[in-house]
């Protein structure tokens, strides 16, 4: 005769608390999405930012907070655009912001080196990106077109809390960020030079410029 043993109310309860656990551990992480304050940053693209002078910024930039901030980032380092490019605008407790020149910027060249725009990802264009734009944090330029972003980013050196909601904010810094305190840092200048708008040249002035270049070597994708 096959004895069946009853369980105790105890044991009953212990092991409901064991299987809720265990559901949990399954499904509560998401299939493997990693998660922060609310924010998918699963997936992300790992970035190096190489200096001429061999310093390093390194990042991790997020798909699923700014899909086409990314894919249009990843797509301008696979075509080298960025080797040679400068930080033009620094600006200590504020941000440093490249992405748009090269060095012919310091002989008066004020006009930038674009792509074509994207779309952009934040919360004033209509778009959900509750990324914040804390120090460290990667974020793309525009003009007052909230479409207008291209190639021109810029990386948080403090914590700017009238930026969010306004710009696309799409990866932050990892590792290096002292580099970013050190560019942040450095002596500036104003230059003097020409822009070219409707087929006329205009004087123009830049200020916030790094008095020495700050150039950059390359961007790469870290696998």
């Amino acid at each position: 005769m096959k004895v069946v043993k009853m369980m105790s109310k105890k044991k009953k309860s212990i092991l409901s608390m064991i299987l809720s656990m265990a559901i949990l551990s399954t499904t509560g992480c998401g299939g493997g999405t990693k998660t922060e304050g609310g924010l998918d940053k699963s997936d992300p693209v790992h970035i190096k930012i190489i200096l001429t002078n061999n310093k390093e910024i390194e990042a991790d930039l997020y798909p699923h907070i700014a899909p086409k901030s990314v894919d249009n980032f990843v797509k301008l380092i696979g075509e080298n655009f960025f080797d040679g490019l400068i930080f033009h605008r620094v600006i200590e407790g504020f941000m440093i912001q490249g992405g748009g020149y090269n060095e012919t910027f310091y002989d008066g060249n004020f006009n930038s080196i674009e792509t074509d725009t994207i779309p952009g990802e934040f919360n004033s264009n209509g778009f959900k990106n509750d990324l914040k734009h804390t120090k460290g944090v990667l974020s793309m330029a525009r003009t007052q077109d909230p479409n207008s972003a291209s190639s021109q980013f810029f990386i948080m050196h403090e914590t700017s809390p009238h930026l969010d909601g306004e710009y696309a904010a799409f990866g932050e810094v990892t590792k290096g960020i002292e580099v970013v305190d050190e560019i942040a840092a450095c002596e500036k200048t104003v230059l003097n030079g020409e822009i070219l708008y409707n087929g006329q040249n205009y004087q123009q002035q830049m200020t916030d410029v790094p008095k020495e270049p700050i150039v950059i070597k390359t961007i790469e994708i870290v696998k």
